[in-house]
């Protein structure tokens, strides 16, 4: 997938596009089939298949506060668009001049004019353009003038609610990881560098840990979970305590990940984690003999977990998956 951050990039490469724009955190299932439709059309018009996305996010430029942590950021959005076959994605950097824009400007300047699109494929609930004023009445009436076509989704359930970036952030920050599951069509996931940590671990527990360097992402509740961790692309089984480990007193918030069965310097490395289950919640103990007891408990129940069919199944497929991409 050719990754492009200007339309002078791609101008000679695109002369014609089948298009999907939005902002796709998580690319979660509801966006994994409008990537498998926007490809599709291609293929059958023979176009080009173009992802249109921001960067940073459009909430970023527009609020100016805090904003909901991001489900995906940008290099493993790209990363996760890239498994389900488009052929080129824009990442567009978002400003206040694209925000101002009508729906027509952007859709002419950068779509029309830019790519020669001729499909356009939106979710359910797209808006874009000045004051989201843009919607798929608004486009349908545009691309009657512009000469595209123009096909809205239906909205993608699972167990009869629909599927959106809000509801996975939800599971996730209640910890209830495995429910977000079938939603992502894959572990929740995060990846970082090692970096060091306490030195408590190994050193006084005797449970070595990989202490991950976050910035940004979306962290599941505080507590202990079953987790797989990609090293170099190979999953090891893992569990991961998320918190402010309170028996030492801690302040700050930490991803400590204890890989099982493995040995070998992690420091300076990036790895991936995969969140499979909560086991319990982050808890302080009487004293380090209480706390190595409770560990060893929790890695006794975190095996469990990872050799149940369903756990082991998935991390293949995501493998596969990701090596495909």
């Amino acid at each position: 997938m050719i990754v492009a951050r200007t339309i002078d990039e791609i101008r000679d490469a695109v002369q014609g596009a089948a298009v999907t724009i939005g902002n796709f955190d998580g690319v979660h299932k509801g966006h994994q089939k409008l990537l498998g439709l926007t490809c599709d059309k291609a293929q059958a018009n023979d176009l080009t298949s173009v992802v249109v996305t921001f960067d940073p996010h459009p909430l970023r430029v527009l609020t100016g506060r805090k904003t909901p942590p991001f489900i995906t950021l940008i290099e493993q959005k790209l990363e996760l668009i890239s498994q389900y076959g488009p052929q080129v994605a824009l990442v567009l950097e978002f400003t206040k001049d694209i925000a101002a824009l009508s729906p027509e400007e952007f859709v002419r300047q950068y779509l029309v004019e830019g790519l020669g699109m001729k499909e356009l494929i939106i979710g359910h609930d797209y808006h874009m353009g000045k004051g989201r004023s843009g919607n798929y009445d608004t486009l349908m009436e545009l691309g009657a003038a512009m000469g595209f076509n123009v096909e809205r989704l239906e909205p993608v359930t699972v167990e009869g609610a629909i599927v959106s970036s809000t509801r996975i952030r939800d599971l996730v920050q209640a910890g209830e990881v495995w429910d977000a599951l079938p939603l992502l069509g894959r572990f929740y996931q995060v990846a970082g560098e090692v970096v060091h940590g306490m030195n408590r671990g190994g050193r006084l527990l005797g449970f070595p840990t990989a202490n991950l360097k976050l910035v940004d992402e979306l962290f599941p509740k505080p507590g202990v979970y079953a987790i797989w961790v990609e090293v170099d692309g190979e999953p090891h089984k893992g569990v991961a305590n998320i918190g402010k480990n309170p028996t030492f007193g801690n302040d700050a918030l930490s991803v400590e990940a204890h890989l099982l069965d493995f040995s070998g310097d992690l420091y300076g490395r990036d790895i991936r984690v995969h969140f499979v289950q909560r086991i319990r919640d982050e808890r302080k103990f009487n004293g380090i003999d209480e706390l190595k007891e409770r560990i060893g408990k929790d890695i006794a129940i975190g095996r469990q977990i990872l050799s149940e069919p369903e756990a082991a199944i998935r991390m293949t497929r995501s493998r596969i998956e990701t090596q495909a991409g």
